[in-house]
């Protein structure tokens, strides 16, 4: 069905096939288009059946290249017996990976013979009268913007007899509709053609290729869900969206069995991955034993009590780093160089702040205090 007349199934394309290659010869199938070559746009001519009347009639496939833009079938058929004839243009190659908008500022005459190939899935609008060519309302066309708006009007005209009986006040608008875009042929003023497309597959021509044309911009999009769904395909899935949330160990605590290390007794383990703002992602690891009570996750809550406030009142200024039995390991690689960090303790709030002692290597003392170095791994 997609060579204009009747479809004659598989072995109706094989032949037509079969008949194109004849045809070509030692020339490629599919060959540019050229004025002084005659033999080379010579189209193929298939017997098929008619539609309409269900006669025989002949279907013509001329396949060609359009200069810096692709290869296209271009297809028509015509039945001598009831006269139906209809003229399609299609893609010869796959959808393209996205999708194509092409904006033209119609300035002259000059520019209404560009050559547009426009695909039966692609929009046309004019802004400017807030028209719009729907995609596949119409079959794809090898043709000009100024062939778009004459089919256009055709197609607007084709029933206005009929409205003006049944529903003047309809056809007095479609008239009113009709002399605009008429009067845009003229193009006493700019307008803006836009042709979208989201299989890829349309193109307006640049006359001043392959150098850039100021009065067109051509713009590649990714496709929308629902446009995708419209050609028929399935988008893959991002990455992100591929991830369950059981994979996310950010969003899961995981937990295992172990020893506890006073009692040997059988004990829970409890991991986590956290991401430190500002820092880097670090595994908090917290054991609970039921038998003897030992936690390792205890926080000393007494360190910002108000015994303590009293002291930092009494004896500021000095340098604190806060011990604590939390279990923490880093999530990432270890740094090519080492860190230390001396704060001066200057108000009771100081003593509020976070801190990440990854082990077992770090050490934290006060040397105002003589305390001795804490080496335990911690969070608090």
């Amino acid at each position: 069905s997609a060579l204009g007349g009747a479809g004659s199934g598989l072995e109706g394309s094989m032949s037509a096939l079969g008949a194109l290659r004849e045809a070509a010869g030692p020339r490629p199938l599919f060959g540019p288009l050229e004025a002084g070559d005659e033999e080379q746009q010579q189209p193929a001519e298939i017997e098929s059946l008619c539609m309409a009347c269900l006669r025989r009639g002949v279907t013509r496939l001329l396949l060609t290249r359009v200069p810096f833009f692709r290869e296209v079938i271009v297809s028509s058929f015509a039945c001598d017996t009831c006269g139906w004839s209809n003229a399609e243009v299609q893609s010869a190659g796959r959808i393209q990976e996205r999708g194509v908008r092409y904006t033209l500022a119609v300035r002259a005459k000059q520019d209404l013979n560009r050559e547009v190939v426009k695909t039966d899935c692609a929009t046309a609008r004019i802004p400017e009268l807030e028209f719009e060519i729907p995609a596949f309302s119409q079959k794809g066309a090898l043709t000009t913007i100024e062939g778009i708006i004459d089919r256009a009007i055709a197609g607007l005209e084709q029933d206005q007899p009929v409205r003006k009986e049944t529903d003047p006040g309809v056809a007095g608008q479609i008239d009113e509709f009709l002399s605009k875009l008429k009067h845009l042929k003229e193009v006493e003023e700019a307008f803006t053609f836009v042709l979208d497309d989201p299989s890829g597959n349309s193109f307006v021509e640049n006359p001043h290729a392959p150098q850039r044309d100021e009065g067109l911009v051509v713009t590649h999009y990714k496709r929308s869900a629902q446009q995708s769904a419209m050609l028929g395909i399935q988008e893959e899935e991002s990455d992100e969206k591929l991830v369950e949330p059981e994979d996310d160990l950010r969003n899961e605590v995981l937990q295992f069995n172990t020893n506890c290390p006073e009692c040997n007794a059988p004990a829970k383990t409890n991991m986590k991955l956290v991401q430190i703002p500002h820092f880097k992602e670090v595994v908090i690891m917290a054991t609970n034993c039921e038998v003897c009570g030992h936690r390792t996750n205890e926080v000393r809550k007494r360190l910002v009590g108000p015994g303590l406030a009293r002291e930092v009142s009494s004896a500021l200024p000095f340098t604190v780093f806060l011990p604590t039995h939390l279990q923490v390991k880093s999530g990432g690689a270890i740094e090519p160089l080492g860190t230390k960090i001396t704060l001066r303790v200057t108000d009771p709030s100081d003593m509020t702040r976070d801190l990440l002692k990854v082990g077992p290597y770090p050490s934290s003392c006060v040397p105002s205090c003589k305390c001795p170095r804490a080496n335990a791994p911690a969070l608090s």
